[in-house]
């Protein structure tokens, strides 16, 4: 099936709804530490979304993975437990950039990492993107994309915070930033897992998978890498703060960093995680999807998927109020950002367009 840049762009953009979504559930989640719930719905995301996916949508999955050279699943295996130390680093620049500032940051490496590395690892760079028109077309999505993130950004630092940064109890800009820099290549580093993947992809559609199904295997890989760094991070914070007994119904004591408060029902806690660790998943499932249409310039995938998260995140963000009170000024600034991350999503699409 020949490649449909349109499709693609909806695909991704039903990911990143996906990826910005995915917390939602967690907020109904009663007195469990982070550690639990993030390793509980990490399973669903890691293992059994992946799996069971891979296993239902293409053919002979095992014969497939079983063929693939051993250095391929290292090289996926490692750009997942890579990535795994971006998504637990990302906590942390939160914490002392704030979310805004923060996440402009991480998503503005994740996207410039993401999108200009694989063609650069790959030494088609000056062919693809300097010396081809459509080439051209994605660099200047990629710059709008660019530009709209940092207009969000600057709408969130007009959105209230103090100048003396007491909205951020724990505000360290050097700190911030540094852990920002770590947690945005890092991260990036799924791109390059399903990169190294491609001879996988190849494997599965000489299989005889479809054209929209072939890069699910991949995710099996990448994302197990994923769970070893998750895995070990969470396994270490249940050793310190002996949370675990709350996975067989010993509730951590009411706090207010825990996602709710109230009566608790451990049967939906699982629910609730299980649902928010499948939503995360899907994200990277309609990802591959969106990715087999693009073309020659699949690589901007990634700058499609991180512009649609930062537009639905900031829905989310209207829809939970967080800019209730807010000045008209940030509102207006914020409502720009986002048109423009549209209007992005636009340019490198007609760009994959006039390139096939």
């Amino acid at each position: 099936m020949p490649g449909n840049p349109f499709l693609g762009v909806i695909f991704h953009w039903l990911g990143g709804l996906a990826a910005a979504s995915f917390y939602v559930p967690y907020r109904s989640v009663k007195r469990w530490s982070w550690e639990i719930y993030w390793i509980t719905g990490g399973v669903f995301s890691w293992v059994v979304a992946p799996w069971f996916f891979a296993s239902i949508q293409t053919q002979d999955l095992m014969g497939v993975l079983s063929a693939t050279p051993s250095s391929t699943i290292g090289y996926c295996i490692l750009f997942g437990c890579l990535w795994g130390f971006g998504g637990l680093t990302y906590g942390l620049t939160m914490r002392y950039l704030g979310l805004s500032l923060g996440m402009a940051v991480v998503l503005g490496l994740c996207t410039v990492f993401g999108t200009l590395i694989p063609p650069i690892f790959q030494g088609t760079f000056v062919s693809t993107l300097i010396d081809n028109p459509s080439g051209n077309v994605v660099l200047l999505g990629l710059l709008v994309t660019l530009l709209g993130i940092i207009v969000v950004a600057m709408a969130g630092a007009k959105k209230g915070e103090p100048v003396d940064n007491a909205a951020i109890a724990e505000f360290d800009f050097k700190k911030g930033v540094g852990v920002a820099i770590f947690s945005g290549v890092m991260s990036s580093c799924f791109a390059f897992g399903l990169a190294a993947g491609e001879p996988i992809r190849q494997l599965s559609a000489a299989a005889g998978t479809g054209p929209l199904w072939v890069g699910l295997p991949v995710l099996c890989i990448v994302m197990f890498g994923g769970l070893i760094t998750n895995a070990v991070w969470c396994g270490i914070l249940i050793a310190r703060n002996k949370s675990a007994g709350q996975f067989v119904g010993k509730m951590a004591p009411e706090d207010p960093s825990m996602p709710v408060a109230g009566k608790t029902s451990l049967a939906l806690n699982y629910l609730f995680s299980a649902v928010a660790g499948t939503i995360w998943y899907f994200q990277f499932f309609f990802y591959t999807m969106g990715e087999s249409q693009m073309g020659r310039f699949g690589f901007s995938s990634w700058t499609l998927h991180m512009a649609s998260i930062i537009i639905f995140g900031a829905l989310w963000g209207f829809a939970f109020k967080e800019w209730k009170g807010a000045p008209t000024k940030a509102r207006l600034m914020v409502f720009s950002g986002i048109g423009l991350l549209v209007f992005a999503t636009v340019i490198i699409g007609y760009g994959n367009y006039i390139g096939r």
